[in-house]
């Protein structure tokens, strides 16, 4: 396990992060967020914790500083927002971005080797090209690759994080002097796709938080998010959660939205029949799902 300096130890028994931003960006799962937000700030002490959303403060005081910003009513919307506008919301070395389903785990994961890199993501195994690192729900990024990302053009239709990680890696490492961390210290950092060591600093998925979570917190959560926030692969990794467990109460959770109409019963048998074959090519060997 990565130890944290002394020097970083609070008496409170947090880290002591002065030149870290933890920031959110959204207009949706505002409770989920802040709740994030909250669970991040229990372990460690940032330089400044900010809240970018269109919605009014539900609550102040907390140490959250609200930041209004135009309605994010897309994904578009919101790699845009975070390519373009970030840079100007924050004013340490780094930014910690954090959403609703990605936050701190381990605080004694941390270590300063991590502000050498200007982008640390979970790495994505989907890829072999070496461009793997990595996912941006909960990334850190320092003040260099925020204004760089600034310069990127952004009509591709693309995720944030792969056009920083893969479309324009190369661009912000040669052209701006942007570094990216290697695999190594990327799963040090946080896992999203991959199985988790258990000793990350924090992670990204809702899947992922159905297992770091108690399960009556995870139902609360879950249910406090708006329908359509989490996409069909996800729920379906759900589904094979709530399987695996025998979880039926999470399963209704789950697939309740999609049995509301008769309209809508294709699509909640499809990511039943989905969550099922997930579960068995799991409990086959034939490889894990997610």
């Amino acid at each position: 396990m990565i130890h944290r300096p002394v020097q970083r130890w609070l008496s409170d028994g947090r880290v002591d992060l002065p030149e870290v931003t933890l920031v959110a960006v959204s207009s949706l799962a505002i409770a989920a967020t802040l709740r994030a937000l909250h669970r991040s700030m229990r372990l460690i002490r940032f330089g400044a914790v900010k809240f970018l959303t269109d919605k009014a403060p539900t609550q102040t005081g907390d140490g959250v500083e609200w930041v209004s910003i135009p309605p994010i009513n897309s994904r578009g919307d919101y790699s845009h927002f975070m390519l373009k506008n970030l840079h100007q919301h924050v004013q340490t070395s780094h930014a910690l971005v954090a959403q609703w389903d990605g936050y701190v785990l381990h605080a004694d994961a941390w270590t300063d080797a991590f502000l050498a890199y200007d982008y640390i993501g979970a790495p994505w195994p989907q890829f072999d090209d070496g461009l793997t690192v990595g996912n941006g729900g909960f990334s850190l990024r320092s003040a260099r690759l925020l204004s760089a990302s600034a310069t990127l053009p952004n009509g591709s239709g693309e995720a944030e994080d792969l056009i920083i990680g893969r479309r324009y890696r190369k661009y912000l490492e040669n052209d701006h002097g942007v570094c990216f961390a290697d695999e190594d210290v990327a799963r040090a950092f946080a896992f999203e796709r991959l199985p988790s060591l258990g000793t990350e600093f924090g992670f990204h998925g809702v899947f992922n938080m159905a297992t770091t979570l108690r399960e009556a917190e995870f139902r609360q959560v879950y249910g406090e998010v708006e329908t359509g926030l989490v996409g069909f692969r996800e729920q379906r990794d759900l589904i094979e959660i709530a399987i695996g467990r025998r979880s039926w109460p999470l399963m209704v959770d789950i697939l309740r939205p999609h049995f509301r109409s008769l309209r809508s019963w294709p699509s909640g048998l499809r990511l039943l029949t989905a969550g099922i074959a997930a579960y068995r090519r799991t409990r086959s060997g034939s490889g894990p799902s997610r």
